[in-house]
């Protein structure tokens, strides 16, 4: 459909979709395979396994680099660390780190007085947590220690361990937390993928966060967006949605968009946006939109994500295998903090490393060139850990406009008490595993991952931006599935959730649309 993308487009389609990442392509796919005419909008190009550079410089095309002001006591590095441009979105450029969230995770407010539960439990995302893990091909534990029940165990088994992942497994042990293979959607032995062909094993490379120049790992292009271009999707890369069409009764009836320097516009039964947590706010605001409950661009919520590093004896080579090998979820539940975190071990690109360092240590000149020197011994460890939705950070649109005259996003965001006793509790002990597996010049790198909330979902339209299948309350035409919808961050990596949703939403957007028919 390359071809196709670039030339006209097919009059009225029954599903508009915004968006090709977590949110926008399995949904798509599912879609598709429903007989429905469906196109998708996509800002970014597409990026093909076999154009993909073991450079990180090179691959900068992947990242989502407009400017989006950082605001608050912890402003949010955007850029590099938190979205994608392209089809498939962040997944061309995510570390394939897929946990499912646990049964505890929907039912935080529930079972501690504080944030905000989910409209529906663990239970409901099971068959489709399931399915999705069997479709993209993860690889993972045949028993795995923490979670709710599983209908089906891994479809391939683990990846091998990297050096971090080997020493944070050994000064584990001594401190009595258990740990296992992580499940990641990368292969640990070939696989026929519809749409795709045989994506080959994972050749452990590293480079996952510049690009899979093989289809190993599972990005959206190789997966979903494939199954849905088999089915008859198209899939229209280079369009910058700048508005949503809607008609006179209000509702939601296209898009407009820029496309090689030229604005289009593209009518639509029903319109899906799935742009993330900035632009679909972003969006919505310029328009005021799906905003009756005031509740568009807030609760915005990003991981604790914590990073220790040193250096050891062993030749690690940080940059080969799967970055997240290895984790550990006894942190699931702490003491003194709602919620938790996940442990991981860390794999790391060199130009990646000495950006990090540089900017978290203030080391420059013949100290840092030491250092560098040294960057096959270095080792990481780092953590996931949750978020409550708090007032104070929201996204606003500024009086800056981008190269579009659009305005830019700006993201307030201060980490709350609970975070910082979480980030706290975190580095202490990551802190302690490093120092039992003899590392020196040990440094800690505060940082927040992810991008969540400013959308969410719920029962009451007077606190909430979607129904729990993700209906737009007050705009008809609309619906939205990506990670703003979340009413809590959980204390795992997003993606794995966000595809089930995806699946789910699609398959109540089918019924919706058979039900109106």
């Amino acid at each position: 459909m390359a071809a196709e993308s670039r030339g006209a487009l097919p009059a009225a389609p029954d599903v508009l979709v915004i968006g090709t990442g977590a949110g926008g392509a399995p949904l798509l796919a599912r879609l598709a395979q429903a007989g429905l005419r469906v196109v998708a909008l996509e800002a970014g190009e597409r990026h093909p396994p076999g154009g993909i550079a073991t450079d990180e410089v090179a691959q900068a095309g992947l990242f989502w680099m407009d400017e989006r002001l950082a605001a608050g006591g912890d402003p949010v590095g955007f850029g590099r660390n938190n979205s994608g441009r392209g089809v498939g979105g962040s997944t061309l450029h995510f570390t394939a780190y897929t946990p499912r969230a646990h049964p505890d995770d929907f039912t935080l407010r529930r079972d501690t007085g504080q944030g905000v539960d989910w409209p529906f439990g663990y239970d409901e995302l099971e068959p489709y947590y399931d399915e999705v893990e069997q479709f993209i091909g993860v690889s993972g534990p045949a028993e795995y220690p923490w979670g709710g029940p599983r209908t089906t165990p891994y479809r391939h088994p683990p990846l091998p361990l990297n050096g971090a992942a080997r020493l944070m497994e050994r000064a584990c042990a001594e401190v009595g937390l258990r740990t296992s293979p992580a499940a990641n959607a990368a292969l640990s032995r070939p696989q026929e993928q519809a749409g795709f062909g045989v994506r080959p094993a994972c050749t452990n490379r590293g480079f996952c966060q510049a690009g899979c120049s093989t289809g190993a790992k599972a990005s959206l292009d190789v997966t979903y967006l494939a199954l849905a271009e088999q089915h008859g999707a198209v899939i229209v890369d280079g369009a910058q949605v700048t508005a949503l069409l809607t008609d006179a009764s209000g509702r939601v009836r296209g898009a407009r968009f820029v496309r090689a320097g030229r604005e289009e516009t593209l009518e639509a039964g029903t319109v899906v946006l799935a742009a993330g947590a900035i632009e679909t706010p972003r969006l919505l605001l310029r328009q005021n939109l799906a905003n009756s409950s005031g509740q568009v661009g807030r609760n915005f919520m990003a991981h604790v994500g914590v990073q220790v590093w040193g250096l050891v004896e062993d030749d690690l080579r940080p940059y080969k295998g799967i970055p997240g090998g290895l984790i550990s979820e006894d942190t699931h539940r702490v003491d003194g903090v709602v919620g938790g975190y996940l442990l991981q071990s860390l794999g790391v690109m060199p130009v990646t490393y000495a950006t990090q360092f540089a900017r978290g240590t203030g080391t420059w000149g013949p100290a840092l060139i030491d250092h560098l020197s040294r960057y096959n011994h270095v080792a990481g460890i780092n953590v996931l850990g949750d978020c409550l939705p708090y007032a104070h950070n929201y996204l606003e649109l500024s009086d800056e406009l981008d190269a579009r005259g659009l305005p830019k996003p700006r993201v307030h965001f201060t980490f709350g008490e609970n975070e910082r006793r979480m980030s706290a509790h975190a580095e202490a002990l990551m802190r302690d595993l490093w120092a039992r597996a003899g590392a020196r010049d040990v440094w800690a790198l505060p940082r927040a991952a992810h991008t969540i909330g400013t959308a969410r979902m719920g029962e009451d339209p007077s606190s909430s931006v979607i129904d729990p299948v993700g209906r737009a309350h007050d705009t008809p035409g609309l619906w939205i599935c990506d990670n703003s919808t979340f009413p809590s961050a959980l204390a795992v990596n997003p993606a794995l959730t966000q595809m089930a949703l995806s699946l789910r939403t699609a398959d109540a957007l089918i019924t919706h649309l058979k039900e109106t028919a």
